[in-house]
């Protein structure tokens, strides 16, 4: 039946309804204003996706007028053995069409699937080459990639916290160790990640609200908020997180986001400058990037090669080539339309460019080229120091990533 028919359940009450889907499993549809829940016991199936995309959902309903003014999302559970049952979890909000979320405001990633709490938001630029500006201004424009003008407009991002338990069930399409510093030493090459951090867009945001004075598992997460049930959301900034936010700006900082469509994929860059490093009596700046694949089709593709072309401001252009990325060949489908990762570039100039191409791979084995959009690889005129990471922090949370293993994914 309609997952929000007339006969669905009021505000406050769970409602979870089956959905045939292939492979193990069943999804549980869940609809916003009413309460939404997870397997205990860590039913999770593994092999899937915690949250398709809502489209998929929107295909699923035969009550289209009622979905289109009610928040869904869903979840994939395995059948319950006896004995197991839904845990309450939190009663969806109304997301913002306009404004911004606050800190400590819990949420569901729109995409991804995963739960989440806001830490703080950024403001950035968004280049999208997709849409005309009425008043365009000239872009950068690298080795005359590309002839697009385009106009940037502001668009608010969010620095937030993964839970730990929705990690492992999210790792197959988006980097759970995507956030990356370089350490205070000698070694220039020498990359950490934190776990559990991510950045993610306002309109990924499905906000919700929860009576746990605990709702998200992280270790940063009672270092960071407190509880205080007189505030809403009721989970506000401790003073450590204001200290991190200020102490590590320059390499947290999001200030640019390109994107572009080719053949319905969507490909979306965040360029991060991570700081920079003295080695064998020269400078060398590095970037971090995330990458984010889209499939706005309904036909299956596979990712399968890299075609990378890096500009340094020193004269140097180097042509990268390789099979897939961060050693994956991810397939976009209907059902998992997206996949996101994070690399790193390192320059001995203190700017650049970068643009090129993927390869996808359609079932009848033709290939195409999706662009790359160019974005600028640009350091922070005013870096006074390096950035010296999270030194108060337990050596286990911060973990060493491979440069070798991540540089021009």
């Amino acid at each position: 039946g309609g997952l929000c028919g007339p006969a669905g359940p009021g505000r406050g009450q769970p409602l979870v309804v089956p959905v045939a889907v292939r492979g193990p499993g069943a999804k549980a549809a869940l609809c916003g204003g009413w309460t939404w829940g997870l397997p205990t016991g860590g039913d999770h199936d593994a092999e899937a996706p915690l949250v398709p995309s809502l489209s998929f959902l929107m295909e699923k309903s035969c009550y289209l007028p009622q979905l289109l003014n009610c928040l869904f999302c869903s979840f994939l559970i395995r059948n319950r053995p006896e004995g197991k049952v839904l845990e309450t979890v939190g009663v969806f909000e109304v997301p913002k069409q306009n404004g911004k979320y606050e800190t400590g405001q819990l949420f569901l990633h729109s995409v991804f699937g995963y739960r989440g709490v806001v830490l703080f938001p950024w403001q950035a630029r968004l280049y999208d080459r997709d849409v005309a500006s009425a008043a365009p201004e000239k872009a950068e424009n690298p080795a005359g990639h590309g002839s697009k003008e385009v106009k940037g407009k502001t668009h608010t991002y969010y620095q937030v916290l993964i839970d730990a338990r929705d990690c492992p069930h999210i790792s197959q399409r988006s980097q759970t160790e995507a956030v990356t510093f370089l350490a205070n030493h000698d070694d220039s090459r020498a990359l950490y990640a934190i776990p559990g951090l991510d950045y993610v867009s306002h309109e990924d945001i499905l906000p919700y609200t929860s009576t746990d004075q605990v709702p998200i598992q992280h270790e940063l997460f009672e270092r960071f908020l407190l509880y205080d049930q007189t505030k809403a959301p009721p989970f506000v900034a401790r003073e450590t997180l204001r200290a991190w936010q200020e102490k590590n700006h320059p390499w947290l900082e999001l200030s640019d986001v390109h994107r572009e469509t080719t053949e319905n994929i969507r490909v979306t860059v965040i360029p991060f400058y991570m700081g920079m490093r003295e080695a064998q009596n020269s400078h060398v700046y590095w970037w971090r990037y995330c990458i984010r694949l889209e499939n706005l089709d309904s036909d299956v593709v596979q990712l399968r090669e890299r075609h990378w072309r890096i500009f340094s401001l020193s004269g140097t252009l180097e042509t990268v080539r390789g099979r897939g990325v961060v050693g994956r060949e991810p397939v976009l489908s209907k059902e998992q339309p997206a996949f996101q990762y994070s690399s790193h570039v390192s320059l001995q100039a203190s700017s650049g460019h970068m643009w090129g191409t993927f390869r996808f791979e359609r079932p009848d084995g033709s290939h195409f080229d999706v662009r790359i959009p160019p974005f600028s690889l640009e350091s922070n005129k005013d870096e006074k120091t390096p950035p010296s990471g999270l030194h108060w922090t337990p050596p286990r949370l911060a973990s060493p990533v491979s440069p070798a293993y991540t540089v021009f994914q």
